[in-house]
């Protein structure tokens, strides 16, 4: 989830050919920066009320990370047949988020690319997701991350476009004040973000604040900017990841993200 941008800039929008509109999207209006800072990503810890710290006691043992391999499988590893039969025909790029836990805030994150020769692995990226772990029914301050499959779409963030191929919008409005849960700052959280499409119109700058489900369902969920600590729903990335995985992500290839617990996602 997004934190408030204080001074939102007009944001300026790098779109691949054919471009897409986005003159309803010019200006950030003012209670959206309201909505945002209830609703951050990051929230300061004196905003946390009766969540309480991280549940870190009763974690499973992470299983080992997937590598990439001269063997590509047939299948996403670690999935199973409920979680597969959800992710599009047509996509051939997958990010898998693997929690450790139902109620763990760390992840991995590995890309894979189907070839001929099956799925290839990318390296395993260390992750961050929602500070009370996993739902399969996100609401909207529940602190916990949506479990499932969604497309990715859209990217943006305070910096320039780093070279991805998806559209792009540059915005002061990506902004990220004060401290996470565990006092870390939140500066440069929102350098560069991808948009997770869970409750949300695709093909929009990550800004739009549409929620198709309805604004209980919770939304602003991306993939950011790793800050050192939980988040509210997102899933954070240490930045050279983060631009790595931006810059391969390819819409024609029709990427999504799978991101759950270890055991929600072998289901």
């Amino acid at each position: 989830m997004i934190d408030s941008p204080l001074r939102p800039a007009a944001a300026t929008r790098a779109v691949p050919s054919p471009p897409r509109p986005r003159a309803a999207m010019r200006a950030v209006p003012s209670l959206l920066a309201v909505c945002l800072l209830l609703a951050g990503c990051g929230a300061p810890a004196e905003k946390l009320g009766a969540g309480g710290p991280p549940a870190r006691h009763g974690e499973a043992t992470p299983a080992p990370a997937p590598t990439a391999s001269r063997t590509a499988p047939e299948r996403l590893p670690g999935l199973g047949a409920g979680t597969l039969a959800t992710i599009p025909p047509r996509t051939r790029q997958a990010v898998v988020v693997t929690g450790r836990g139902r109620n763990s805030s760390r992840s991995t994150a590995v890309l894979y690319e189907r070839t001929k020769a099956g799925w290839r692995a990318g390296p395993a990226m260390p992750a961050h997701n929602a500070l009370k772990g996993w739902t399969d029914h996100h609401r909207a301050g529940d602190l916990r991350s949506p479990i499932g499959v969604f497309t990715l779409t859209d990217a943006g963030g305070l910096l320039p476009d780093p070279g991805t191929r998806l559209p792009y919008d540059r915005s002061g409005a990506f902004t990220s004040p004060g401290t996470g849960f565990e006092g870390e700052p939140l500066a440069g959280s929102f350098d560069y973000v991808v948009a997770v499409d869970y409750n949300r119109r695709p093909g929009t700058t990550p800004l739009d604040w549409t929620r198709p489900l309805g604004a209980a369902r919770g939304g602003g969920i991306w993939l950011h900017v790793d800050h050192g600590g939980p988040t509210h729903g997102c899933v954070g990335l240490r930045e050279d990841d983060l631009v790595k995985l931006m810059r391969a992500l390819d819409p024609a290839l029709h990427p999504v993200v799978v991101m759950g617990d270890a055991a929600s996602l072998g289901r």
